[in-house]
């Protein structure tokens, strides 16, 4: 805290911060809440800070909240006070010379007038343009009772006065005041709750937020998220010049009352003493139960010494706000709350931006919370605790993951000298469950066909590398893949930053192993490097293998594994790439994969954003899948290496199966086939069942639709309906010789509806 209690009411102190001057003014103990729109004497008392001290980007009135007043709003009043300063000072208006030239009988009036108009220039700007209409009417209408040999002396008052007038129209708050002015009301002063709307920043924390929606904006969507006594408001808006979306959150710990403010102040300082040691941080969420429970029991004392009644959703509510602005993540982890959002940005110089952010319905959007350097620095150290890898200028770039609970996220974080304003950050919100295919085909980001082939070439036990843009979809679509391996197969994770959906498939008694590498950031970590993880995980037994994002090293390791055929199960890994040809020259020209080795790739599946026509929104899609043929010995694109199995229809907005997987001219599929008793050269056969697979997942779509029970969309039911697929179709199988899909599909359907009539009952 800033201020003490001893701390002398309004006094206060001008701290820099990212390159400008805050002023912060001491109201703790004063009875009334400070308010520059409400409040004339406060308004007064802001314009005479000003003036003593010019060169203010920010306010902040310090309280149990703190009240800032950004530099927009700060501007309006630093114009009055400037042209206050000039009045008095330069164009001395108060002096008898200019009040009267002759030295009249009016000059003792006209001072109580000026005097009266100068005092109302601060603590009422609007009030004092009114009152100087009014003046300069009166003085006019009184100029034509005037003696002619005073004339000139009115004259030169009124032009006085009109000078007056004319300065304080100029400035920009009468300007932005001026809709508003036809129905104004002297002395009422609700016209100055258009221009003066404090962010509130709670005293235990830094970060700034705007709790005002803005007027000039219309309400698009509001939901809650959060847990039950803890819940937050989302409101998303709309401004008609902008093209982003406003996201306003207004969290509970924002809208407390006073008793219960002081109460997180107290304890605050209390905990502060005792934050937790690094050593702590390797086990985040028990030190988080720990310090939720002491902070529990704080407040239960801290309110029965001062005599504030908290019943138990309160306590918890209370500590769990102390605990995320003490040992958490502030407000960043409120934003995690929401399912709805993507990706989270804060900008460097992190105290002047704004948060943006990706929503999955409205896009980008601003937010209006602005964070401080204080919370900024804080994040870090922590985030460098929990990774155990290095934030400093030799290593500016650190890339971690975030655990609170069912949220996880990936977590980016550079500094100086990389980012030369300070710390910046990009964090991804992971979906708690793992997507599926069927959830794929419900937001159209591939087709039916496409699943059922995809889950065709899982079971084959193909290499496929999942390639695309950044935030296409590529880690997502993996995990959607990893719940197409039958359960019964071991698999082998392999990621520097942990994305993959690994703890859900181990809560579906997947048999599943995760290995965390160096990041490739790094050049010397206490981590096993991201090649000798591969090398290792062919020592750990016969697994599918999926690595988490193909980057460096790893690459030849991975690629001369499957060359060798040391992996004879599905291998998996997702690449920076917006076409097959990009992941061949990256891996072949950029990582150093020899050609015979990067042949041992079966398919690339390539997603990427598709805009919409107006360019202001974006829709992910898988748009294309490519087998790799093996003929080809120097350049794939000029020797006809990459054959579309899938290609997107811009038109129809979804993949095609191309001529070649038609008519049954994939090698890929033939190579399956081949190894599978009944499907060698009978590609009718092999077509119907990626029909079937497509057709299931088609049918858990419908149903999850037609029934209102989404939760069929979900892992834990497509495990479980995967699992009675295979075992459908080996009933199948022993009675007529092939899983066909005439037979199968009826058993699979009379079985979902049984457990839909469960779901329902």
């Amino acid at each position: 805290m800033l201020f003490k209690k001893e701390t002398p009411l309004y006094s206060y102190e001008v701290v820099r911060e990212a390159g400008n001057q805050i002023m912060y003014v001491n109201y703790l103990g004063a009875s009334f809440v400070p308010n520059i729109a409400e409040d004339s004497s406060i308004m007064l008392r802001t314009m005479e800070l000003l003036i003593e001290a010019p060169n203010i980007s920010r306010i902040v009135f310090v309280q149990q909240r703190n009240y800032n007043y950004n530099a927009s709003q700060i501007f309006l009043l630093q114009e009055i006070a400037n042209l206050y300063v000039y009045l008095t000072k330069q164009e001395k208006i108060l002096s008898p010379s200019k009040l009267s030239i002759m030295n009249s009988e009016y000059l003792s009036q006209r001072y109580n007038d000026m005097s009266y108009l100068l005092t109302m220039l601060k603590r009422d700007p609007i009030a004092c343009y009114s009152e100087l209409n009014r003046f300069i009417r009166e003085e006019k209408f009184n100029l034509v009772n005037t003696p002619e040999d005073l004339k000139l002396d009115q004259m030169t008052y009124i032009r006085l006065l009109e000078k007056f007038y004319s300065l304080l129209d100029q400035s920009k708050l009468l300007k932005e005041a001026g809709p508003y002015l036809p129905n104004y009301v002297f002395g009422k002063r609700d016209i100055y709750y258009h221009f003066f709307r404090p962010d509130i920043i709670p005293n235990f924390t830094f970060t700034r937020l705007a709790a005002s929606l803005p007027e000039d904006a219309e309400m698009v969507d509001q939901y809650e998220i959060g847990k039950d006594y803890d819940k937050s408001v989302v409101t998303i808006l709309k401004r008609e010049e902008d093209a982003k979306h406003i996201y306003h959150l207004m969290p509970p710990e924002y809208s407390l009352d006073e008793d219960k403010q002081g109460l997180l102040n107290l304890a605050r300082n209390v905990l502060i003493e005792h934050q937790p040691k690094a050593e702590e941080f390797t086990d985040p969420e028990k030190t988080r139960q720990v310090f939720f429970n002491v902070s529990r029991d704080l407040l239960r004392e801290l309110g029965e010494s001062k005599q504030v009644k908290l019943d138990y959703d309160e306590l918890n509510k209370l500590a769990g706000i102390l605990v995320r602005h003490t040992i958490g993540f502030g407000l960043i982890e409120v934003l995690l709350q929401d399912k709805n959002l993507q990706d989270i940005v804060l900008n460097a110089p992190i105290s002047v931006n704004p948060v943006f952010l990706r929503h999955t319905e409205f896009d980008e959007c601003i937010t209006n919370i602005i964070p401080s350097r204080e919370d900024a620095d804080s994040w870090a150290a922590k985030f460098r605790m929990i990774s155990g890898r290095p934030l400093d200028e030799a290593n500016p770039i650190l890339d971690t993951d975030l655990g609170l609970g069912s949220i996880r996220a990936r977590i980016a974080v550079i500094q100086q000298p990389l980012s030369p304003r300070g710390l910046a950050y990009a964090i991804r919100r992971h979906r708690e469950e793992p997507w599926t295919l069927p959830l794929f085909i419900k937001n159209r980001m591939i087709n039916n066909f496409t699943a059922g082939l995809m889950s065709f070439l899982i079971d084959g036990s193909r290499t496929l590398l999942i390639s695309g843009t950044r935030s296409s979809g590529k880690t997502s679509m993996t995990g959607a893949l990893m719940l197409e391996i039958i359960p019964k197969f071991r698999i082998i994770c392999q990621e520097d930053t942990l994305e993959l959906p690994v703890e859900s498939l181990r809560k579906l008694k997947y048999d599943i192993l995760r290995l965390k590498v160096r990041s490739s950031l790094l050049k010397t970590s206490t981590e096993i490097g991201a090649d000798e993880g591969i090398r290792a995980s062919l020592r750990l037994g016969d697994s599918c293998l999926v690595v988490g994002e193909i980057r460096s090293l790893e690459a030849r390791a991975l690629f001369e594994a499957m060359r060798v055929g040391a992996l004879a199960n599905t291998v998996m890994g997702t690449i920076h790439g917006a076409s097959p040809y990009g992941v061949f020259d990256r891996l072949v020209n950029d990582l150093e994969v020899p050609i015979t080795s990067f042949k041992a790739t079966d398919c690339i599946i390539v997603a990427n954003p598709v805009k919409t026509p107006d360019g202001l929104s974006s829709m992910k899609r898988i748009v294309q899948l490519a087998e790799v043929r093996k003929h080809w010995t120097k350049d794939p694109l000029e020797e006809a290496g990459f054959v579309d199995l899938l290609k997107y229809n811009v038109e129809k907005d979804e993949l095609e199966p191309s001529d070649e997987l038609i008519n049954g001219d994939s090698e890929i599929i033939k190579a399956i086939a081949a190894s599978v008793k009944g499907w060698a050269g009978n590609w009718d056969a092999v077509y119907d069942n990626i029909l079937l697979r497509a057709k299931i997942k088609q049918e858990i779509v419908n149903v999850a639709e037609k029934s209102k029970i989404p939760d069929i969309l979900e892992s834990k039911f497509n495990s479980l309906s995967n699992n009675m697929f295979h075992e459908f179709s080996k009933q199948v199988q022993e009675d007529v010789g092939l899983p066909i899909s005439d037979k199968v599909f009826p058993l699979w359907q009379s079985w979902l509806k049984k457990q839909v009539r469960g779901k329902n009952v």
